[in-house]
């Protein structure tokens, strides 16, 4: 379904977050992910030594290079802030060091905001791990399921059930990809 008609409206910010995965020739796995804020106004900011960001100009752009393994343990990172409301927000870049070692998955973001939160980072920089979680999963998905499989081909079905409505532990996508892990759903009668 579509969304509806909008009213009559104009465009005032745009934010552009992208996430790419890929697999390096050493075996190991690049997440690399961008956000980028842009106002269609020239807006005050007074943190900026310039003290405004013209229209059409970044507000906002922060770049990060995540590598992982297939178990998803976080091996480097790289993060830059190329463009910020304040001249010492890329001060903060080099806190994200917090995040090697660690292994995303049930519990990440707490440990992420354990490690990198409020005063130790930067919100849009945490914001941005957040899909880029979610891409190094669905990024390496194929490979890990390959993995996981035993000799007759089925999935363990591990990180999936009831993640989503349509993996849900008595759903039909269980039922039919993951059979030895649905429940048949109780009848109310």
């Amino acid at each position: 379904m579509a969304l509806s008609q909008a009213a009559p409206r104009r465009l005032m910010h745009t934010r552009d977050v992208r996430c790419q995965g890929f697999l390096r020739e050493d075996g190991l796995w690049d997440i690399e992910g961008s956000m980028q804020d842009i106002k269609t106004d020239e807006t005050p900011s007074p943190g900026r030594s310039a003290g405004r960001v013209a229209a059409g100009e970044p507000f906002h752009l922060m770049r990060v290079r995540m590598t992982v393994d297939l178990d998803l343990l976080i091996h480097a990172i790289e993060v830059e802030i190329a463009s910020s409301p304040f001249d010492g927000c890329p001060n903060i870049s080099d806190s994200y060091q917090q995040l090697v070692g660690t292994r995303i998955g049930k519990g990440w973001s707490r440990v992420m905001k354990e490690r990198v939160g409020g005063v130790q980072g930067c919100t849009h920089v945490s914001e941005l791990l957040v899909p880029m979680a979610t891409t190094a999963f669905q990024t390496t998905w194929h490979a890990r399921q390959q993995l996981q499989e035993g000799g007759d081909g089925k999935s363990s079905g591990n990180g999936l059930v009831n993640t989503c409505y349509s993996w849900s532990e008595n759903g039909e996508a269980v039922r039919r990809f993951i059979p030895h892990r649905f429940i048949e759903a109780e009848q109310n009668t």
